[in-house]
């Protein structure tokens, strides 16, 4: 077979794999996905999408398609909270262990959304493929090597043996938790290892909803199950149901000794319905363990999702964070191959985004030590919000020009406009149209301005008539390009009518002039220059 030519290849078929191919397309960039099942997920596994993860779908175009997929409104589920119980039949004497907040109108323009990944990785194909991609199942990679000018991969066709070269600028390895492409890198993991091991049991059982009395919820636990605990979880709204109990090697337990009889009495036993009719749909083993790779980036290769960072499901953070992660990358990718972004914007990459996955591997760790009753005064102390989590985190490194020296969490959800963080959610209407401000950030870099800011927006004109680097300025006042509808902007992001706040394509804001400046020109150009990966005032 002929070699095959593409700017990015992508290792990894799952949800932050195509993920990729999809931020990557919708940036006009042609990747190739190999995947080495034979097709999508057949089972509803990473069932709640998180309203920053909706976010990205809405700015890449695939929103509406994968919102379609939701079965009623979900979001009752999650506002159900984490529970536990004695047995499912006892749901009226619940006790909440947890109660997170995941969204909210005056943060986000999206919500919550439950659906399992056996149907939006179908959708996510299509799209993928509609936009000039290909997605190769049944397909692993050989081998790769990199160079100052790509990497060569070697691909092999699983059905019929046939292998084929692959040269490419980039490489994302999205393979999962036990990654051929780290492995081959030589990268080493950090971290705690595995915690425990745990049994997915997939199970249609049409009483159980009666025993729940409709009672919705992220994840119950029930203790009633002997030597176990046993967590329940339907955050896609459809069959099968997912149960999870632990099992223990120490003890010489292996996946081997849970028959379906076995699975079914534990489902029963959970129940607190012996006689309950229970059908097994499939079992997966699996190990909670919390690990972070050393980096995420050697040379041309990057890794993403699980393949850069496990860690316990408590929270539903994984394929959330690892679909931020395949974001993140997408547009500095996109940004490199385009001649407008450095190699210290490709190494910020890791900085940012190993940064947040430390963090969100400890606060999973801290939910798995309550949940399973373990947990000190400290640990407890340590919980943030999901909310803060899952959209409060902020970035730190020297792509970001007067950032905090906070930590990647805090306590607090502070969405205000500081460079590093999130961009605040406003209404604002454009030509007529109300939009979120998150709407506006995606193609390039956009500088929005006060009502008395017209000498930032002259700098940011003369910059994007350069040609040097995508930006693009709004004037945001009562007769200005955007017009606020619920709330003041400037106040949302922390400056005054003359000043102006820098943003990056994926939303997070980059520098910020809470006032005028003395020479708008100048501080412009370098902090735009600073955004791209380029020297102070001279972009890439």
């Amino acid at each position: 077979m002929n070699d095959v030519r593409v700017p990015v290849l992508i290792v990894g078929g799952g949800p932050v794999g195509l993920s990729a191919a999809l931020f990557l397309g919708s940036h006009g960039v042609r990747t190739l996905l190999v995947e080495k099942r034979d097709g999508t997920s057949q089972l509803p596994r990473a069932p709640g999408l998180q309203a920053r993860t909706m976010e990205l779908f809405r700015a890449a175009g695939a929103q509406q398609e994968i919102r379609a997929l939701e079965v009623g409104d979900s979001h009752a589920y999650f506002e159900g909270g984490i529970l536990q119980v004695r047995t499912f039949a006892e749901i009226d004497d619940a006790v909440v262990l947890e109660a997170p907040s995941l969204d909210g109108p005056e943060i986000s323009p999206e919500r919550v959304m439950g659906c399992g990944q056996d149907r939006y990785e179908r959708v996510l194909v299509d799209v993928v493929r509609q936009r000039g991609s290909e997605v190769r199942f049944g397909t692993r990679l050989i081998a790769f090597t990199q160079d100052e000018d790509g990497v060569t991969a070697e691909i092999e066709d699983l059905a019929t043996g046939e292998r084929q070269t692959v040269v490419a600028d980039y490489l994302i390895g999205a393979d999962g938790a036990n990654s051929r492409t780290r492995q081959r890198l030589g990268l080493q993991r950090e971290g705690r290892g595995t915690v425990f091991n745990a049994l997915s049991i997939y199970f249609r059982a049409p009483e159980l909803e009666e025993l729940l009395k409709g009672r919705k919820f992220i994840l119950c636990y029930a203790t009633a199950a002997p030597g176990t605990l046993m967590g329940l979880s339907r955050l896609h709204g459809v069959d099968p149901w997912l149960a999870a109990p632990l099992y223990y090697p120490e003890r010489g337990e292996t996946p081997a000794d849970y028959p379906d009889e076995r699975c079914v009495d534990i489902v029963r036993t959970a129940s607190g319905k012996q006689d309950m009719k229970v059908e097994i749909v499939a079992k997966v083993p699996w190990q909670g363990a919390q690990l972070v790779a050393e980096s995420f980036r050697s040379g041309r290769v990057f890794l993403a999702g699980d393949a850069a960072h496990v860690h316990p499901p408590a929270g539903g953070f994984g394929a959330n964070t690892g679909i931020h992660d395949a974001h993140n990358l997408a547009w500095k990718l996109t940004a490199a191959l385009a001649g407008w972004g450095g190699e210290a914007l490709l190494d910020s990459y890791d900085a940012e985004r190993r940064g947040v996955g430390r963090a969100m591997a400890e606060q999973a760790m801290v939910r798995n030590r309550i949940r399973h009753g373990y947990a000190d005064e400290e640990t407890v102390a340590s919980m943030v919000d999901d909310i803060i989590i899952t959209l409060g985190y902020r970035y730190r490194s020297e792509m970001i020009t007067g950032g905090s020296d906070r930590p990647v969490l805090t306590p607090d959800l502070k969405l205000n406009g500081e460079p590093g963080t999130r961009a605040p959610h406003v209404w604002v209407e454009r030509d007529g149209a109300s939009v979120s401000t998150i709407d506006l950030f995606w193609e390039g870099f956009v500088l929005l301005t006060g009502s008395r800011g017209e000498a930032w927006g002259r700098a940011a004109g003369r910059l994007a008539a350069s040609g040097k680097a995508p930006i693009r300025a709004y004037r945001v006042a009562a007769d200005g390009d955007l017009v606020p509808v619920d709330r003041d902007w400037a106040d949302a992001y922390g400056v005054t009518a003359e000043g102006a706040v820098l943003v990056r394509p994926d939303a997070f804001v980059a520098w910020r002039s809470p006032g005028p400046g003395a020479d708008p020109d100048a501080e412009l150009t370098a902090a735009l220059a600073v955004a791209c990966g380029g020297e102070t005032g001279d972009l890439p």
